[in-house]
């Protein structure tokens, strides 16, 4: 009895407990909701724009509450998509208020091809003749390339610069396989698909070497020109600073070698910007943070609300079968919003924006064949973002017009299908044996409790070259290109922005704001607006609707940290179904 008792009540206890953390953080939320619809913000005279890219940066800010909420300190906090991000600093270029930007670069937690984007906006805004300055810790190789826009570039004495090379290390499972008598059986087409290697082999082929070594090889050198323009310094010296660790190692001799401006702390900093926004030392400086700034409107192009639009849609994540959700791309409702676009008579123009580094070849072509319909009624400008490769091209290479950074990922243009048979590791391992009835010899396929036969890999391989022949197909038509020339660039190849401008896969070069103008002038459209797709459900229907669940996932992501992701990977392969159109794997590397 007395057990029953101590049981009943700490279940109780705990019941009381859980449902007081959920009511608090109802109440946090609601009031991130709330915050959001406050009046507008209005700088004050002698502000500067204080940039922080420490938090992910998607290419979209979300309307979730769940994600706008720090799950370690209990607070609302909006996290600013690419989008905002680049339409703050366009603001802030003629925003009479904001004498200039202080970019704070202790953590830029976004992809190269992002990065580049934002660069450009901050070159742009440089012509306002307004100052930029930048401070850091330490500074990734991403941060000193953004940084190296600034007018002066400042590190803390203690400090270091990591200008080391790119590098990128794949890991591989087949040592852990072979211990769990577990096999994968891999059906793929073209030499270059690489996703299935970790499966299969103990070190990265050398056509997976080959591929990897030249596009990293292609960011690291556009990222080299980039900084030697703006900082004076030669490449080849650039090269040795990286080979002898020079800006690790030693910060005097990066000022030296005119890597910095100088070497100074925050407060020492914080006094420069004073004087340069022209606010007394004895004054608290003006920063306005880009989550405040954010609460400025945008001028409205033209009066009154235009009736012409250009929509800007948004594929962001692994490509699957069915509605998808905000980190996916589900190929039901991603059709309905291809659909509307299509069918919208005041929609004029169409910007596909793609970050996604592929998923199921099923759903890619149910998009993809909505993109084709859409590219017969309107112009469809595609932008690529930090990967737009293997399925993420798929979905994209029927627009008008492609556009893509120096630095963005692309191609893998393959498919591959991955089966397991784990029959000796059941037989084996933990002594679980199975039988099975079936009505018909092939009944059982796919099943993991016994290897595919002869014929049945000849069937999937087959089935698999066959996809592989209709991707190159699309292609072929997308891009004016014959199959066979297609067939020579692809193979599940991956190519930088870079390389893929001189193999005919993109148009040309530039970011969100370059595929919008292009629209524009595609459909020769004066007066416009933006709108932004798919729509976002309204933040209190998520939050009732799915609390519980994305609390779950907030506070995984808050316990794992950086390796959230490689849970995340393990997850998905329990979710592949049908063949996979995939990228190999994702650059990580600062």
């Amino acid at each position: 009895m007395k057990s029953f008792l101590k049981y009943t009540l700490a279940t109780i206890t705990g019941i009381v407990i859980s449902s007081f953390v959920i009511f608090f953080i109802v109440l946090a939320v609601i009031s991130a909701i709330i915050s959001s619809t406050d009046k507008p913000f209005e700088a004050k005279e002698n502000s500067i724009l204080h940039i922080k890219l420490n938090q992910e940066i998607n290419d979209r800010s979300s309307e979730n509450p769940m994600d706008n909420f720090d799950f370690n300190t209990f607070k609302p906090i909006k996290k600013l998509g690419l989008n905002d991000i680049l339409d703050n600093i366009e603001k802030a270029k003629d925003d009479d208020k904001i004498k200039g930007i202080y970019l704070d670069l202790r953590i830029v937690a976004t992809g190269y091809a992002s990065t580049e984007e934002i660069r450009e906006a901050l070159l742009k805004f440089k012509e306002s003749g307004k100052f930029i300055i930048a401070y850091s810790d330490i500074y990734t190789q991403k941060a000193y390339y953004l940084a190296t826009v600034a007018d002066s570039i400042f590190l803390n004495p203690a400090g270091m610069i990591d200008l080391s090379g790119l590098s990128k290390r794949v890991l591989f499972y087949k040592g852990t396989f072979d211990k769990l008598n577990i096999k994968p059986q891999i059906i793929r087409h073209g030499e270059y698909k690489s996703y299935v290697e970790p499966f299969m082999l103990k070190k990265m082929s050398e056509e997976n070497k080959e591929q990897t070594m030249e596009y990293i090889g292609d960011i690291w050198n556009f990222m080299l020109k980039g900084i030697s323009s703006k900082r004076k310094i030669s490449i080849e010296q650039l090269n040795k600073i990286a080979d002898e660790l020079t800006s690790i190692f030693d910060v005097e001799k990066s000022l030296e070698l005119n890597i910095v401006d100088g070497l100074k702390y925050e407060d020492e900093v914080l006094k420069t910007l004073k004087n340069l926004s022209g606010i007394s030392q004895d004054k608290e400086i003006r920063a306005v943070s880009l989550n405040k700034y954010d609460g400025v409107p945008k001028k409205r192009k033209g009066k009154g609300l235009a009736k012409n639009k250009i929509a800007l849609i948004y594929a962001e994540g692994d490509i699957n079968i069915g509605e998808g959700d905000e980190n996916t791309i589900g190929s039901d409702e991603f059709s309905k919003v291809i659909r509307k676009a299509r069918k919208d008579s005041t929609i004029k123009a169409v910007v596909l924006r793609v970050n996604s580094p592929g998923g199921s070849m099923l759903a890619s072509e149910i998009i993809r064949r909505e993109v084709e319909l859409l590219s017969k009624t309107k112009p469809v400008v595609a932008s690529m973002g930090n990967v737009a490769a293997s399925g993420g091209y798929y979905i994209l290479c029927n627009a008008d017009t492609i556009i893509a950074s120096q630095n963005t990922i692309t191609g893998s243009i393959g498919v591959l299908a991955i089966l397991y048979n784990a029959k000796s590791f059941f037989d084996n391992k933990i002594g679980i044996t199975s039988d099975i009835v079936k009505t018909n010899d092939k009944s059982d396929l796919g099943t993991i409790f016994r290897p595919l036969t002869a014929v049945e890999k000849t069937m999937l391989l087959n089935y698999v070259k066959k996809a592989y022949d209709e991707f190159t197909g699309y292609v072929s038509e997308g891009r004016n290109m014959t199959k066979e020339e297609v067939d020579k660039i692809a193979r599940g190849r991956v190519w930088s922005g870079e390389d893929a401008l001189k193999i005919g896969l993109i148009d040309g070069f530039g970011g969100m704001k370059k595929a919008i103008e292009i629209a524009v002038e595609m459909a020769n459209l004066d007066n416009y607006r933006i709108i932004n797709l798919p729509k976002q459900e309204d933040p209190l229907e998520i939050l009732m609707k799915d609390l519980t669940g994305d609390a779950k996932i907030k506070l995984l992501k808050s316990e794992l940290g950086e390796n959230y992701k490689y849970y995340k990977e393990f997850k998905n392969l329990i979710h592949f179904q049908g063949l996979q159109a995939r990228m190999p794997f994702e650059l990580i590397n600062d």
